[in-house]
């Protein structure tokens, strides 16, 4: 029984510090020129840049932006799934529609270092902001 204990905490252990490393190794870039500091934003950027790309092709079919996220299921990659919810892991999709276009952000739920927010419109360009929620006025993604 001694000897099985021991080979449980160890096993526990081993695991815990494997869990720990996990959550400290750095971002490792899935691009070259990736512009995100954690896998919660590449994700986000990742659906970014899918919804961008259907809203362009959306507008070049109908020669309009499509006016909600809905409406945007099936052009291109951004599917329904995409659309039926603004809850994205650790981020929250806004879009919003207004008479020359439209915006979309990904807000995180806790802005820090590795959770910073995204802003774009209808000219398809990409803001980010470390602070606060970004917006027109946050510097452009690199």
């Amino acid at each position: 029984m001694f000897r099985f204990r021991n080979v449980l905490a160890l096993a526990l252990t081993s695991a815990m510090v494997a869990a720990v490393a996990a959550a400290q190794a750095p971002y490792q870039p899935k691009f070259p020129g990736d512009p995100a500091h954690s896998d919660s934003e590449a994700q986000a950027l990742g659906y970014m840049r899918t919804a961008l790309r259907a809203q362009h092709l959306y507008e070049k079919r109908h020669a309009k932006f499509a006016s909600s996220l809905t409406a945007l299921a099936g052009t291109g990659s951004f599917t329904k799934r995409m659309a039926s919810t603004t809850d994205r892991g650790d981020y929250k999709a806004s879009f919003k529609t207004h008479k020359d276009g439209f915006v979309l952000t990904m807000t995180p739920k806790q802005i820090d270092a590795d959770h910073r927010s995204f802003y774009a419109e209808q000219d398809m360009v990409m803001h980010v902001d470390s602070g606060k929620p970004a917006d027109s006025d946050s510097p452009t993604l690199k």
